[in-house]
């Protein structure tokens, strides 16, 4: 797999909480410079960005973030607004409390309701792995796919780690057939980033892979 193919499979993003207009607008510029799978940003600046790229980069946000534990109907909310801003894609963070409490039909209709509110537009479900145990990520696995999610996702990549080569490979066991992985958080190589495609992830959420091309190309 070439450099490019990977490129192809990443979300470019930039989440830090300090994070201003010129930071990401940089983002978009580099995302279309090196043909990335989309941009991933903050909400607030999902219209303006969307505006700034043109339909020529898929404009990925996320909901609920990092630590997901808002109310579902604000999460809903975050994620119709986001849409009529112009996102294409929606990364929401599940509310881990509810699955330390093994609320499996809560999580269901959480999960349900964005689905709803993202309408044909990509939903990815954020379980940040490194918070759950194995048996915590099987029923993840289930739950999103019962649900209907486009993806499953490792990390927010603000929390005590990221993806790992051994959750991809649980996820490619666990998922159906219709949802497919993101790894995200910790990517630091292409060569890291390869061996996560093989083992099944179809996303990643990075931007060090294009500051390497960057520095290479310097």
């Amino acid at each position: 797999m070439n450099r490019q193919e990977i490129l192809s499979r990443c979300d470019h993003t930039i989440l830090k909480p300090e994070a201003v207009w010129e930071d990401v607008r940089k983002i978009c510029d580099e995302a279309m410079q090196y043909h990335t799978a989309s941009i991933c940003i903050p909400p607030c600046y999902v219209k303006r960005a969307a505006e700034y790229c043109d339909g020529r980069m898929p404009v990925c946000t996320v909901i609920g973030f990092p630590h997901g534990n808002e109310a579902s109907i604000v999460k809903a909310f975050e994620a119709r607004n986001a849409i009529a801003d112009g996102a294409d894609e929606i990364d929401m963070v599940i509310n881990i409390g509810m699955l330390k409490m093994k609320d499996r039909e809560g999580l269901k209709q959480e999960i349900s309701l964005l689905r709803e509110a993202c309408g044909d537009k990509i939903l990815k479900v954020i379980i940040e792995t490194c918070l759950l145990t194995e048996e915590e990520k099987i029923m993840m696995c289930e739950i999103v796919t019962e649900c209907g999610a486009d993806f499953i996702k490792t990390s927010t990549g603000f929390s005590t780690g990221g993806a790992t080569f051994e959750d991809v490979a649980l996820f490619k066991k666990h998922v159906g057939p219709n949802v497919r992985i993101k790894a995200a958080g910790g990517i630091a190589s292409f060569e890291d980033a390869e061996k996560m495609v093989e083992l099944g992830a179809d996303r990643l959420g990075t931007s060090r892979l294009v500051k390497i091309m960057q520095a290479e190309q310097a």
